[in-house]
């Protein structure tokens, strides 16, 4: 399993939200290609990236903070928050990003998610925020029609590979993952699942990769010293 550190961007600093809302901030880091770069140290090979601003405004206000960590380290980033469009996916796939994650378009836009499928294959990810049972859009601010299950299995049908899906209700609440919803994507579909949201001890970490998943984002665990970032590769492996 591998361990991808989170930074969340907001007017191009690394910043954490509680539960998604954005009036409930914390700036961790002015310079978020400095936090990149302690992740690299800890032998992190993945960056999970989200622009906070850009999954409001369907822009890339953050681009530039995104550019300067590919440009500076050896981590494969994935990025999401406000990818609506062909244009913003060339665009973050010219500057390097390793995998592009859609989440809103996912449902609200399901051709242009074909189309990028088709054209960029495995470096296209789907985000599937969760909030009560149901997918989540428009940074967290509505809740879809699709159920968790159905929006998995169109996925799969689309050709998705790779999914992150989040808990909105444990996200940054530092109270566990939800190990039950992960265990049962793991079960039922053929996609590479990343858990996102509320992953806040080894334990998570042990639990998820024994339960097969392919990757565990950590967040606000690595900025409160819950999780050193080191001891998660490792016990991932």
């Amino acid at each position: 399993m591998i361990i991808l550190p989170a930074i969340d961007l907001y007017g191009g600093k690394a910043v954490r939200l509680y539960k998604g809302e954005y009036d409930r901030m914390t700036v961790y880091d002015d310079e978020p290609v400095n936090t990149a770069k302690k992740f690299e140290a800890a032998g992190a090979s993945w960056l999970h990236m989200g622009d906070l601003e850009g999954a409001k405004t369907g822009e890339t206000p953050n681009m530039q903070a995104a550019e300067n960590i590919i440009k500076n380290t050896s981590l494969s980033v994935e990025i999401g928050g406000g990818v609506r469009t062909m244009d913003v996916i060339e665009r973050y796939i010219d500057a390097g990003v390793s995998r592009v994650i859609l989440g809103t378009a996912a449902v609200t836009d399901p051709e242009l998610l074909k189309r990028a499928v088709e054209r960029y294959g495995e470096k296209i990810a789907v985000g599937a925020d969760i909030k009560d049972g149901y997918v989540a859009i428009k940074g967290w601010t509505e809740k879809s029609q699709h159920t968790l299950h159905d929006f998995c299995r169109d996925m799969g049908d689309i050709g998705v590979k790779t999914m992150i899906c989040t808990d909105i209700s444990k996200d940054g609440a530092m109270q566990g993952a939800n190990r039950e919803m992960y265990k049962e994507l793991s079960d039922s579909f053929d996609i590479n699942f990343i858990a996102s949201g509320g992953v806040s001890s080894l334990e998570d970490v042990i639990a998820l990769r024994d339960m097969g998943l392919y990757g565990a984002i950590i967040g606000k665990a690595y900025y409160t010293g819950a999780i050193d970032i080191a001891k998660a590769v490792e016990v991932a492996k």
